[in-house]
């Protein structure tokens, strides 16, 4: 399967009052088409820094490194994402070739507009269709994600629907220009369980219907297990773990991703205690020298965990990991 887009060398920094600060450090990583590739990681990782960046969508303060490349291969062509600079070339990126699906729905949708004028909007924006022909697609959609009497609240605004119908809404308002990547920010944090199901099975339906890729950013590493292809692990900036989900969810190899894993509760053993990872995740103010998880880890091996940082390990087929444990197999 062909690459979709390419992540190579990705460093951002935000710039502050208190000088540079470091959300992403040398991020690379590819995603094919029809491929659902799964971003994890604590609060502060940087996953959502992570995924604006796929659509030039960080705040004007962002600086990129001059390493830093992001390469969308779309309509036999390649786009260089980071070189975009106008809202005229922006559109490929930005609800064109890739859609996103954001945390907050509250704060995505204009309150003064309806839901339905919203998503016609959006469409016409990157097709040439009729209203007609857009609100029929915009209404499919909105039941398609679970949303009853999908008629009726297409002329809603979004102050008159629940939390998760907000969400629902938002999900079908990205999913109904049939994007070639779908970016999934905790797209499934507001919903039920039985909502939440159906809608991950339709983003597999759309995945095998149009070959969409789709960045997947959760905290949930059960629905990363059904929903994935392949799992990228992030810790304060950096990828530090990735490959085939089942192979990293069965065999986690870095200190950090056993905690994440150890964390979760035993369904086989409701009476075992949780056992969370110690510490806390450092603020971006204060990036530790060398493995950026060293302040938390329990495995240390030496000072290159504190004065070196581990270069990027295969320990079997495309499991990788960035951890000095596994310096000598890179080796």
């Amino acid at each position: 399967m062909s690459a979709l887009i390419d992540v190579e060398n990705l460093t951002l920094q935000f710039r502050t009052d208190e000088g540079l600060i470091t959300a992403v450090e040398d991020v690379s990583f590819s995603l094919r088409k029809g491929e659902v590739m799964g971003l994890v990681g604590e609060s502060g990782s940087g996953k959502s820094v992570t995924a604006k960046s796929l659509m030039h969508l960080n705040a004007r303060n962002a600086v990129y490194s001059p390493e830093s490349k992001i390469t969308l291969h779309v309509e036999d062509r390649e786009v260089d994402v980071l070189s975009l600079k106008t809202p005229r070339e922006l559109k490929v990126v930005r609800g064109g070739a890739i859609s996103m699906i954001f945390q907050e729905p509250m704060a995505s949708f204009a309150p003064a507009i309806t839901i339905g004028k919203q998503m016609v909007e959006q469409l016409q924006l990157h097709s040439e269709m009729s209203k007609a022909k857009a609100k029929e697609i915009s209404v499919e959609m909105l039941d398609r994600v679970g949303i009853s009497d999908a008629a009726r609240r297409f002329d809603q605004y979004a102050f008159e629907l629940s939390g998760g119908m907000r969400q629902r809404a938002m999900i079908a308002m990205a999913l109904s220009t049939k994007p070639a990547l779908l970016i999934a920010d905790e797209p499934t944090t507001a919903l039920d369980v039985t909502i939440q199901a159906q809608v991950i099975d339709l983003m597999k339906d759309l995945v095998t219907e149009f070959q969409m890729g789709i960045v997947f950013i959760t905290h949930d590493l059960g629905v990363v297990a059904q929903t994935c292809d392949r799992v990228n692990v992030m810790y304060l900036g950096r990828l530090i773990e990735e490959g085939p989900v089942r192979e990293v969810i069965r065999n986690p190899k870095h200190p950090y991703t056993q905690g994440l894993i150890a964390a979760l509760p035993k369904l086989d053993d409701l009476d075992q205690p949780l056992t969370p990872v110690p510490g806390d995740i450092p603020s971006p103010l204060e990036r530790p020298s060398g493995c950026v998880f060293n302040t938390r880890c329990s495995q240390i091996v030496g000072q290159e965990c504190t004065q070196q940082i581990p270069q990027e390990s295969r320990v079997e087929g495309d499991h990788s990991v960035a951890c000095h444990i596994y310096k000598e197999a890179a080796e």
